[in-house]
């Protein structure tokens, strides 16, 4: 394994393009973590190397910094990736590791603190160093589709809450039912029915919606 690199103020902020003196005041702000300490010299790693070009990035998007030190914030309080993802627990849902300037850039305007920390709570965001991790790649994608056509993010979160409940409830439906007639192993073999009929459900119920919104229009 290669051995952590450290560098000294200067040369990190060389690095992360920007002055000693900007440097000196993203930690007075608390925008990067505490260095290192070795008698009167202050060592920073990669982590702060990381940081300082996700605050460059964000700056340029047109984030203020007051809003990137919530955001640091938010993202420095958020659930570890380890307990997000679990150890051992089976899933069909791929994981997406993002640094927080992609973040920003796939939810446009929306990326705040409150939201933040909205799909922290509902365990779809997680922190891995200075990494983002997003639990499922099909629900970040649609969450990000549902951004760009206007819908606030903070409205789709809300209502990801709502469809947690009900889909627990399924599972737990499908989870007896499967359990009073097999033994356990049958859950994992038997999924893709249970997802077929919450699919196909859903599908129909759309319809359904669809149809009376047309007669309530007419």
């Amino acid at each position: 394994m290669a051995d952590k690199r450290e560098y000294r103020m200067e040369e990190l902020a060389r690095l992360a393009g920007i002055t000693v003196r900007t440097l000196r005041f993203y930690r007075e702000r608390k925008l990067i973590p505490p260095p290192r300490r070795e008698g009167r010299i202050a060592w920073y790693d990669d982590h702060h190397l990381a940081r300082l070009r996700t605050i460059s990035a964000m700056l340029e998007r047109g984030h203020t910094l007051n809003g990137i030190a919530e955001l640091a914030e938010a993202l420095d309080q958020g659930r570890d990736v380890a307990d997000l993802l679990g150890v051992d627990d089976p899933t069909e849902e791929e994981p997406v590791r993002l640094t927080p300037e992609e973040l920003a850039a796939r939810f446009e305007g929306h990326v705040t603190p409150e939201n933040l920390a909205a799909a922290m709570e509902l365990g779809y965001l997680g922190t891995d160093g200075d990494e983002i991790v997003h639990i499922s790649r099909r629900l970040l994608d649609v969450s990000s589709a549902l951004a760009r056509e206007g819908i606030p993010l903070a409205e789709v979160l809300a209502v990801a809450g709502r469809v947690r409940e009900h889909a627990d409830a399924l599972a737990a439906l499908f989870t007896d039912l499967v359990l009073r007639h097999g033994p356990e192993e049958d859950l994992q073999r038997l999924r893709p029915l249970a997802r077929s009929v919450v699919e196909a459900e859903l599908s129909l119920a759309l319809d359904r919606r669809q149809r009376k919104q047309g007669q309530d229009l007419s």
